[in-house]
């Protein structure tokens, strides 16, 4: 579809399709005829670019676009991202997603200031590898879109922990953020805001964070209960302090990422497994509600967490059905731990056992 050569006939017949047969009655002869509801629909059926170029060919498509767009990619544009973004987002401003990745680092300070002036109600925002972005980005963040809900600034290497601290105190709605490789960012310093001030949060990634410690940790656990998904790989400080606090305050979690904390012991594994024992009724309760919710555990990375013993980590997979080191169901890493491959969880021991009958059977007969 290209909008500057397609002609009413065209949008016509696009029309009708989307209304399962002839709009008889409808006369359309130029594009301000087309109801807006109807615009949006066409719309929705073809790619980011091609709603860029649309807001170009009247006040008709811009207007509709300006009204009813909600959503907007612009990871394709490999050049000239911040000129884009601040000559669309003045237009934009009904944007609730919004995804600016990129592969190399293009967006500035402004263009984020912009988001922040124009779109009020957006509520997802990817900047991740934006390398160049400076806490100016996260100080007017928190002042503009109060109503973040999902926030992804891994990579951003240049944010402080004061800035993340402060877009914590204003955007107090979050359920996911994204600080993976945000070495300065993170620290126990910013983890203490964001449980102090995001009580709702889900979902936090704080891989290669290596400023983190107990003490950050132990803040997010008491202050974020709800928390379901917690990266802590490559967190090299952290000890099994982290994770019994965890295991006792945040009863939802379900994916947890332990890679290369080797200073995580047997001890956590056992607080992770009595967790599940204390903990049983509840979960049962819960269960009879969502099936999902007696699961507990279903993601678990210790690779390179060379303290551990088998007797530790066999206790923790007994305890969590959902927990796998079968082939095709890996949701249970431990790579790198040599001494950890005796471990299997309740189908592999299964399928071994039935292999063993049936290879019994074979020879018996």
């Amino acid at each position: 579809m290209v909008f500057g050569a397609f002609d009413c006939k065209n949008i016509k017949d696009d029309i009708d399709g989307e209304m399962g047969g002839p709009c008889e009655g409808l006369k359309i002869s130029e594009w301000k005829d087309i109801p807006v509801e109807l615009l949006l629909r066409i719309l929705s059926r073809v790619d980011d670019q091609m709603v860029i170029v649309a807001s170009g060919v009247c006040h008709g498509w811009r207007d509709a676009i300006s009204w009813g767009l909600t959503r907007l990619s612009l990871s394709w544009c490999k050049k000239n991202m911040n000129n884009l973004v601040l000559s669309l987002v003045p237009k934009f401003t009904k944007l609730e997603v919004l995804v600016l990745r990129q592969d190399s680092p293009q967006l500035l300070d402004d263009a984020v200031e912009t988001i922040a002036r124009y779109c009020r109600d957006l509520q997802e925002l990817d900047l991740s590898k934006s390398f160049r972005l400076t806490d100016r980005s996260l100080y007017a963040l928190g002042h503009g879109c109060p109503n973040l809900l999902k926030l992804n600034i891994s990579g951003c290497s240049s944010f402080s922990d004061s800035a993340v601290g402060y877009l914590s105190g204003f955007c107090r709605k979050l359920k996911s953020l994204n600080l993976c490789g945000c070495v300065k960012a993170a620290s126990d310093r910013a983890l203490k805001a964001i449980g102090y001030n995001c009580n709702n949060l889900q979902s936090l990634n704080l891989g290669w964070c290596d400023r983190v410690g107990d003490e950050g940790v132990k803040s997010l656990a008491y202050g974020c209960p709800g928390l379901r998904a917690l990266d802590l790989c490559g967190c090299v400080l952290i000890t099994d302090e982290s994770v019994i606090a965890l295991a006792t305050n945040c009863l939802h979690l379900r994916s947890l990422g332990l890679y290369y904390c080797q200073n995580i012991t047997d001890k956590a594994m056992y607080s992770l497994a009595q967790r599940r024992v204390k903990n049983k009724h509840e979960m049962w309760t819960s269960a009879r509600k969502n099936r999902h919710e007696e699961e507990g555990l279903t993601n678990l990375n210790i690779s390179q967490c060379t303290a551990l013993t088998p007797p530790a980590v066999q206790a923790l997979c007994d305890s969590f059905p959902a927990l796998h080191t079968c082939p095709g169901r890996h949701s249970l890493i431990i790579s790198g731990c040599l001494n950890l491959t005796s471990v299997h969880c309740a189908c592999a021991v299964h399928a071994a056992t039935h292999r063993a009958v049936h290879a019994a059977t074979h020879l018996a007969h």
